[in-house]
């Protein structure tokens, strides 16, 4: 393992995305991470394309991980557990509320075997309220924290999905950096803690400066949000390209390049306040220009006047886009069960302690009696509990 988390240890009881991923980012960056599934695996292992239990989605949470199959369901599985939480840094669960001390795992049961633990439970609402028990996924954060209501259709008023799962990602985020920040913590002062994050609290964190900035100051809440305004996506003859102007000098730039510079005289649009209050009709305009050229064009003349720019790729093209390339951010791998795989390289780059993806995705169950020898079980011990359904 190399990294900047060489050296901690983290057992990671957590399915589907949001606990997976914020582990997976800590494996990248040199955390040994110790996947603890059920005997049927996590669910996201038979979603989608490939054998063995393994799929694209499941690759791109898991890689780099150790997989061990314990039934928490028995006590000798607990038992287990609790062996290998005595000599980890960390331990994440995204049960529901309740579920890991029905189970005989919560933070307190396992601060017992390990004080110094640093302990993460995910979950959709929290741990209080009337939604705090609910089952949760992706859609029904994005329908509660705004996200459906910032995506709302501008001509029908009917709110929409962003069709990838943003709360469950911005979850994982929020997680690793919390993760990360109490085992600083933990360097410092020695002691270990537990941290609750819930979905809906991350998300709403996460839009709440630019998705709320409306909703701010008491008493001035505005009439109609601005994500009511065209989105900045503009056709030209031959695609589509994203152009913004935010500065007085990229609006400038923006005016000049349409060859519209009576728009730098107009008092709707000559102040960025301005620009923003009447955004509609600003793009509007915008638009209507940009229809009468081609995609190349444009993004040349933009370039030329420094405004921000650039092409609407698809998921397909963005594989070879120049840009993607030069940062070197894809790599091909060979996955047991798929074969020849791509994925996103660890997005920061360390100087001193590069991180790093560390290894394949692990097939259920693979690293069970490797995790055991090494928690100091014999190997005649670990066939009892096989034999006893503990383990798998």
């Amino acid at each position: 393992m190399t990294g900047p988390l060489t050296g901690f240890r983290i057992l990671d009881l957590s399915a589907v995305l949001s606990g997976p991923l914020a582990t997976m980012w800590l494996a990248d960056q040199g955390a040994e991470v110790i996947k603890v599934e059920t005997a049927a695996g996590d669910i996201v292992r038979h979603m989608g394309s490939g054998k063995a239990l393994m799929s694209p989605s499941f690759l791109s949470a898991n890689r780099g991980k150790k997989s061990i199959v314990i039934d928490l369901k028995q006590p000798d599985g607990v038992a287990l557990l609790k062996r290998l939480a005595r000599d980890v840094d960390v331990m994440v669960q995204n049960f529901r509320p309740g579920a890991v001390e029905r189970m005989g795992v919560g933070y307190d049961a396992i601060k017992e075997v390990n004080p110094k633990i640093v302990y993460c439970s995910i979950s959709g609402f929290g741990e209080t309220g009337p939604y705090s028990h609910k089952r949760v996924y992706d859609p029904v954060i994005q329908s509660l924290c705004g996200l459906a209501d910032i995506q709302r259709d501008r001509d029908t008023g009917r709110p929409k999905m962003i069709r990838t799962v943003i709360p469950d990602m911005t979850t994982a985020l929020t997680a690793s950096q919390a993760i990360t920040a109490a085992l600083l913590s933990r360097e410092r002062t020695g002691q270990g803690q537990h941290i609750t994050l819930a979905m809906i609290d991350a998300t709403l964190s996460l839009i709440w400066s630019e998705g709320m900035a409306g909703y701010t100051v008491v008493g001035h809440e505005d009439k109609l949000p601005p994500q009511l305004a065209p989105d900045l996506i503009y056709q030209t003859t031959d695609g589509y390209i994203t152009a913004g102007a935010v500065s007085d000098v990229e609006w400038e730039g923006m005016c000049r390049a349409l060859d519209r510079e009576e728009w730098l005289q107009d008092e709707r649009f000559n102040t960025p306040a301005g620009r923003v209050r009447n955004n509609t009709a600003r793009l509007k305009l915008t638009a209507e220009v940009i229809a009468t050229q081609s995609t190349a064009h444009w993004l040349k003349v933009l370039d030329e006047h420094a405004v921000p720019c650039a092409p609407v790729l698809s998921r397909k093209e963005l594989l070879d886009h120049e840009q993607i390339v030069a940062n070197e951010l894809i790599e091909l791998r060979d996955q047991p069960g798929l074969g020849r795989v791509r994925q996103p390289r660890p997005a920061a780059r360390f100087s001193g302690t590069p991180a790093s993806i560390q290894g394949d995705a692990p097939m259920l169950g693979e690293h069970t009696r490797e995790v055991l020898l090494e928690a100091g079980l014999s190997e005649a011990e670990i066939d009892d509990h096989i034999r006893a359904g503990a383990v798998t």
